[in-house]
This record gives structure tokens, C-alpha cells and sequence, in this order.
């Protein structure tokens, strides 16, 4: 009885191990931490109180008032008092449908997409499987070379292709000369003007995707290709069967941006064309930029920067659902 009554009040030891509460874990430790992290946060906002502000101001505020923007006949009259903009709903994107220039437009911009998106994606994985394995003299000086367009300004690049597709002095004209032939007039030509649009994005983007599945490339175990050698795999078959499929996470991501990026086409044409022939070359961005700055149709460019966002992000979706599953 004594020696259970001299247990009871010696005081219980505290446990050791895995469960055991850490020290500090009582009602002043948990204190202590609540005000570490309090001041950890506020430190957090207050460093990214200059980025928040340069955001809110340049992009999340003129992002909204683009999109009020598009539900308003917003003209040249309203820069000053943009309160005196009248309400249109959605007159503005059921105008765009009807619009043939527009559609015209759209048009171009599709076929600018459906075919150089590809063509810069299998360019790219061309040129990248060539510079990883098959050329070993000089790779540095060949990949800064195909890198050189994507770091040159579109003015450098229009001088350039003009002077090439010149139907008269130009660099092309000159191979036609020297067989007895005339060259076409590329520019000038309502058939060939975005086909040469394409070429000269083509050649300026094949930079950045050719880095991309370097990147890729350099990322397959070695291990890997040596034993689809040791199988009696040959060159097309470890391509096809190793490279392509472990090459798919990074083929999602460059054609994602491609496609972005050519949606988004704008430099191209306004440099080199300003959409012409015949609107032959027009293509959203520029239709946009016309009705916008040229014409102050305000409302009307804001809707047309919505229609594209929405075309932009539903093909991103799409191109992320089909690869994505094949990633995995």
C-alpha cells in the first residue's frame, strides 16, 4: 500500500521517441512559432509588394479594363472620359462573325498555324538529333548558328528576307537569273505571301525548339539506347521506339508554346507585308492592332483579343489532353 501510494506521487516521466512531443511543444513553443511565421509572412509581402504593384498596374488592370472594354462601343472620343462609353453587350463579338475581314483574318491565322507548327516541330527534331549524335566536329558553332534568328530582331530579319525573296536583286532572283528564269514576286503574291511568311518563322523559331529537344536528348539514359542496340535495333527503329517516346514531355511543352506563339502572330506580317496582298497575310494580331490603333475601334479590338485568348486556351487544352495521356 505504501509503495503504491509513493509511485503514485512521483511525477510521470516524460516519453522519448518517435511519438514524443517536440520540445517548446507547449503553449509558449506553439506562441513563439505563431510569431516566427508571422513575420516570416509579412517579410514575404513586403518583398513582393514592388512586383504586386508593377502586376496590378500593368498587366491585372488593364487585363479587366480590356474586357469591360469589349462590352462597350469604346472609341478615340472616350480616351479622355472613358465613363461616357456606352454598354453593348455582346454586340461586339456577334459583329466579329460577320465581319469578312475578321474571318479573313482567323483564316490566316489557322493556316499560319496548321502548317508551321509542324514544321518548326519536325525541323527542330531534325536539326537537334543531328547536333546530339551525328555531327561531332564544330556542334557549338552549328547550334549557335540555328539559335542566331531566335536572338535577332524582326527588323534584322525583315532587311535580310527582303533582300532574299527581292524579285528583281535579290538573293533568290539571282539563282532564278542564272538558269534563264524569272523569280516570283513572293511578297507580292496573294499564293506565295504566307507561305513565305511561314518560311521566315520557320527559320526564326527553329532555334528555340531545336534547344528544347537537345535538352530533351541529353536527358535519355544511355543505358537505354544501349540496350535497344544490344536487341539489334537499328537507327529508325531506336528513333522511332525509344527517342520519339521519350522525347513526348518535351515535345508537349514546344508544340504548346509554338502554337502560342503562332497564334499570337504579329511581327511577321506587320514588318514584312502590313497583311497584304489583298489581306492575304493579315492575320488576328494585326487585324486587332489595325482596328485598335489605327481605327480606335477600342471595344471592338478588346472583343477580338478575347475571341483569340479563348481559341488560344482551347487548343492549349486540347494539345495538353492529347499528349499529356501519352506521357504517362
Amino acid at each position: 500500500m505504501g509503495t503504491t501510494t509513493a509511485r503514485a506521487a512521483q511525477p510521470a516521466e516524460v516519453k522519448k521517441g518517435p511519438g514524443a512531443p517536440p520540445p517548446g511543444a507547449g503553449r509558449g513553443g506553439a506562441t513563439r512559432r505563431k510569431r516566427s511565421m508571422g513575420v516570416q509572412n509579412a517579410a514575404g509581402w513586403l518583398f513582393s509588394t514592388p512586383f504586386l504593384a508593377l502586376f496590378t498596374v500593368f498587366m491585372a488592370f488593364p487585363i479587366l479594363a480590356t474586357l469591360l472594354m469589349s462590352f462597350t462601343d469604346f472609341g478615340l472620343r472616350n480616351v479622355t472620359r472613358p465613363w461616357e462609353a456606352n454598354f453593348i453587350g455582346f454586340e461586339n463579338y456577334t459583329e466579329l462573325f460577320g465581319d469578312e475581314k475578321f474571318l479573313t483574318s482567323l483564316f490566316n491565322t489557322a493556316y499560319f498555324v496548321v502548317v508551321g507548327v509542324p514544321l518548326t516541330i519536325a525541323l527542330g527534331l531534325v536539326v537537334a538529333v543531328l547536333l546530339n549524335n551525328g555531327i561531332d566536329r564544330a556542334r557549338t558553332f552549328f547550334r549557335v548558328g540555328f539559335y542566331a534568328p531566335v536572338v535577332t530582331t524582326i527588323v534584322a530579319v525583315a532587311v535580310v528576307w527582303r533582300f532574299v525573296l527581292d524579285p528583281s536583286d535579290g538573293l533568290i532572283a539571282g539563282l532564278f537569273s542564272e538558269v534563264g528564269l524569272t523569280a516570283p514576286d513572293f511578297l507580292g503574291s496573294e499564293t506565295l505571301a504566307m507561305p513565305s511568311m511561314i518560311a521566315m518563322a520557320v527559320w526564326r523559331n527553329v532555334g528555340t525548339v531545336m534547344v528544347l529537344f537537345i535538352a530533351g536528348l541529353q536527358a535519355i539514359p544511355t543505358e537505354v539506347r544501349e540496350a535497344a542496340r544490344l536487341d539489334g535495333a537499328g537507327v529508325w527503329q531506336e528513333f522511332r521506339g525509344i527517342t520519339v517516346p521519350l522525347l513526348r514531355p518535351t515535345l508537349l511543352y514546344a508544340t504548346v508554346i509554338t502554337t502560342i506563339g503562332y497564334l499570337n502572330v504579329f511581327e511577321e506580317p506587320f514588318v514584312m507585308t502590313q497583311g497584304g496582298p489583298s489581306d492575304s497575310t493579315l492575320t488576328v494580331s494585326l487585324n486587332m492592332y489595325r482596328e485598335g490603333f489605327n481605327f480606335f475601334h477600342m471595344g471592338y479590338a478588346s472583343a477580338m483579343a478575347y475571341v483569340l485568348f479563348v481559341v488560344i486556351m482551347g487548343i492549349t487544352v486540347l494539345q495538353l489532353r492529347l499528349l499529356k495521356d501519352n506521357t504517362k
